[in-house]
């Protein structure tokens, strides 16, 4: 697969598919600390509401969009239901748009996410997640993208190059060699897309200790790093893990193997930067055998306080671009790939303002802004080649490299060093709660929305 093979191949085709988000957000009160009432009733049974769930903590808030044909489809609905959800909660209960979460209550009262009897087994899950990484490390939010490609597009892409594989084996080929890409350049997205530079005191020690910085609001800052939730105190494993992406028996069998020794409960504790999802998520392993991969998910970035701006068009349209550009991207052939994909991972969340800050390329050292422009150059020549008119796109990012006070993280860490980070997470969220209230105030209601509206207030008495 390369640019050539895509020359062939209509437009609408290359930039379709399915795309779906899921946004994850501490509910908090005005004082800034956890809200611990229970999920809102008026959003129904946990485990039926397709669109508003909870997440770890019975106080974490998961918005989940529908798969659209669009990315501006999915935003929409997403933007939607954001607004849905703010106007439900009571007047003192705010979403926090942040991924590292407010001020903490001690462990014992942190809400385990409650079910009904028929969700017992997701109950039981997060207890253990809780008694092996911590119950402060739960309270971590952040953004999935799900990404399918257009099935003709697929059987095209098949039909000029299918290197002698079945048709399933070769989908499963175009989507491992997305993710091993994105495992290999997710650092870009980090940085571009980072936004968690600060937390309260009452937060894990390990991510308080990569912080420089301290405010007037018992909190802590990061002036060198983009994202403490993807850096080594973020929500990793306890031990590295690197299953292989060779071929899809090769990645079943690696976490099967990682089950058997402990290192995992079950598939879905694999955290990664990626994740491969199959037919059936409630058989992960045996369905990925069977049926193949269906779609991607993208698990890198960061919840941030500008929801409502145009900054999570581009940002989303930035990824679905990056996700082609990956796909045609030759793959080096260096052994150690991953290993030095976590190392970069973890470099630029933590401290890639440093101008000491070396990331590693196939074992030589090399400077983030570098390699950066080198990937946007390529990303802009294949958008010329396939004629994808998407320039504007990589020139905000391109600003985004060039200017590092155009960042989510620099705008928040100013945030943070004029009001301090809880007074200035409560503002936003309050100004982002007021906005929400204006939209569903100014709603024009047509069949999807109202459908939208009543799946998401399943709870709502009549």
């Amino acid at each position: 697969m390369n640019i050539e093979t895509l020359t062939r191949i209509p437009q609408e085709k290359i930039m379709g598919g399915l795309f779906g988000i899921e946004w994850e957000a501490l509910r908090i009160r005005s004082d800034g600390k956890l809200a611990l009432t229970p999920h809102p009733s008026i959003f129904g049974d946990k485990l039926n509401n397709p669109l508003v769930t909870t997440d770890f903590s019975e106080s974490q808030i998961e918005i989940i969009t529908p798969p659209y044909n669009t990315t501006d489809q999915a935003i929409d609905t997403l933007l939607l239901l954001t607004d849905i959800v703010n106007t439900s909660l009571s007047e003192d209960e705010f979403l926090l748009f942040q991924s590292l979460p407010c001020i903490l209550p001690e462990n014992d009262e942190i809400p385990i996410a409650k079910y009904a009897e028929n969700g017992r087994k997701s109950y039981q899950y997060r207890k253990q997640l809780a008694q092996k990484y911590g119950l402060k490390k739960q309270m971590i939010s952040g953004v999935h993208f799900n990404y399918s490609l257009r099935e003709d597009f697929i059987e095209e892409l098949y039909q000029q190059d299918s290197k002698g594989l079945s048709y399933k084996e070769y989908k499963d080929e175009v989507y491992l060699k997305i993710a091993r890409n994105y495992l290999r350049y997710s650092w870009l997205i980090i940085y571009l897309t980072g936004s968690s530079v600060a937390a309260h005191k009452t937060f894990i020690q390990d991510c308080l200790d990569l912080m420089d910085g301290y405010d007037n609001d018992n909190s802590y800052y990061s002036t060198k790093g983009v994202s403490l939730r993807n850096a080594s105190c973020g929500y990793k494993n306890l031990k590295k893990l690197y299953p292989s992406y060779e071929n899809i028996n090769e990645y079943v069998n690696s976490i099967q193997t990682y089950i058997e020794e402990g290192d995992l409960s079950e598939a879905k504790e694999l955290y990664t930067q990626i994740r491969l999802k199959p037919e059936n998520p409630d058989d992960l392993l045996t369905s990925l055998q069977e049926d193949g991969i269906k779609y991607v998910e993208i698990r890198t970035l960061d919840t941030n306080p500008y929801i409502q701006s145009n900054n999570l068009r581009d940002d989303m349209n930035f990824l679905h671009i990056f996700l082609i550009y990956l796909l045609v991207k030759e793959e080096s052939q260096y052994p150690d790939w991953q290993k030095e994909s976590k190392i970069n991972e973890e470099l630029v969340a933590e401290r890639v303002f440093d101008d000491s800050t070396r990331l590693l390329k196939d074992s030589n050292r090399i400077t983030f802004k570098e390699w950066a422009n080198e990937i946007l150059t390529e990303i802009n020549q294949m958008c010329q080649e396939l004629n994808l008119d998407k320039q504007y796109t990589v020139k905000l990012m391109q600003e985004r490299i060039d200017n590092p006070n155009k960042t989510y993280a620099k705008k928040l860490l100013r945030h943070t060093r004029t009001d301090g980070f809880i007074t200035s997470y409560v503002r936003l969220a309050k100004e982002i709660k007021n906005k929400s209230i204006e939209n569903m105030q100014n709603i024009i209601l047509d069949d999807e929305t109202e459908k939208i509206i009543s799946t998401t207030l399943m709870g709502r008495k009549n």
